[in-house]
């Protein structure tokens, strides 16, 4: 370890499967480019994607404790971990959702640069409910970083904070993995992310599939994914008829080749907070439809420019979409050949320089 550089803690659930969790990961890699003593410090035993700087794994150091114990032993090695490696700024990557826990962590935390990130526009994840108590808890820290200008908006409006600003996560170079053991068929349209149907509404996709008929003209629609919801999304899959024409494949560490080879991909989600799946579809050249939810997707997507963006909860104007971009070749073309250009703004560099000014401040 250098001791001119700076030491930085991340703190996150894992970095397993998930769009918080890879953004820690993508995170960790300009946090070091910056010049930062990267210290990655995961509360559950989940690694899925790469990272760089020092992994402190406390899912695996307290695999064997239980319950209370398991959580308050955590909590006192990450104090001692901050203390011993002289830790200077907290950069927390976690849902907080837990109001007691959370003051622990602010004890934890004690006097240190802090930065909180709110990566979802369903704000109870990240704050407390109660405005008294979320000013008593993250007033006094260092910045509030939204992923969405949407979600900064909210919070602002909602508890009246200072210290808040957005930053978008960012997209790295994607290096594609051609050793799949999964035949792709020659057509299909692609989800990719946790199967969460509380979250992500395959009640929409799947009827608005169904609805679009877009499989008479050869296109399949794949699943890719795990999560709580697989059951219940077969259950659908077969009510409605089109168990030929889905397929679900399990979660892969390395899903972008899918992506690369899709027609387009889709997210029907009840709320968002900054879609990576949409970023990275389009850094790959994928066209992407997507509802309107909050938030994130319109602040990515021009509609008929490098997506479609369409109104929530509306099968009819979802199955239209799936329709228009698989059978209009024009303007498939027109919106495929703005992918790339338009999340360019939101490349590792780009991002980088507007995470080194906002830690560069006092």
């Amino acid at each position: 370890m250098d001791s001119t550089k700076t030491k930085i803690a991340l703190i996150s659930h894992s970095l397993g499967s998930g769009g918080a969790e890879r953004f820690a990961g993508e995170l960790s890699f300009i946090l070091e480019q910056l010049g930062f003593e990267v210290h990655l410090i995961i509360i559950n035993d989940e690694v899925d994607f790469p990272y760089k700087g020092i992994l402190y794994n406390l899912g695996h150091l307290c695999k064997k404790d239980l319950g209370l114990i398991k959580k308050i032993k955590k909590g006192l090695l990450v104090k001692k971990y901050l203390q011993t490696n002289k830790i200077e700024i907290i950069i927390d990557n976690r849902t907080r959702n837990q109001l007691l826990r959370e003051w622990f962590t602010k004890c934890i935390y004690a006097k240190r640069k802090t930065y909180f990130i709110i990566h979802s526009f369903h704000l109870k994840n990240y704050l407390p409910t109660s405005v008294f108590f979320a000013k008593k808890l993250y007033r006094d820290s260092t910045k509030i970083i939204c992923v969405s200008k949407e979600i900064e908006e909210q919070v602002i409006r909602k508890y009246g904070f200072k210290n808040t600003t957005t930053i978008y996560n960012p997209v790295r170079s994607i290096v594609l993995d051609s050793s799949l053991d999964v035949e792709l068929p020659e057509k299909y349209v692609l989800f990719f992310g946790r199967l969460e149907e509380q979250v992500k509404n395959f009640t929409l996709l799947l009827n608005a599939f169904s609805s679009s008929k877009i499989y008479e003209d050869g296109f399949q629609l794949i699943i890719l994914g795990d999560g709580n919801s697989k059951d219940e999304i077969r259950t659908l899959v077969a009510s409605l008829n089109i168990r030929d024409y889905v397929t679900l494949i399990p979660f892969q560490r390395n899903p972008f080749n899918f992506v690369k080879h899709a027609r387009f991909t889709l997210l029907t989600s009840y709320y968002e907070g900054f879609p990576m799946s949409i970023v990275e579809s389009l850094s790959l050249g994928t066209p992407v439809i997507s509802v309107d939810c909050q938030s994130g997707p319109k602040e990515i997507i021009q509609n008929e420019y490098n997506g479609l963006l369409v109104e929530n909860h509306n099968i009819e104007a979802l199955a239209t979409a799936l329709s228009r971009l698989s059978k209009d070749q024009t303007l498939y073309d027109t919106i495929k050949s703005n992918t790339i250009q338009s999340v360019s703004h939101l490349s590792a560099e780009a991002i980088a320089k507007e995470w080194s000014k906002i830690l560069a401040k006092k």
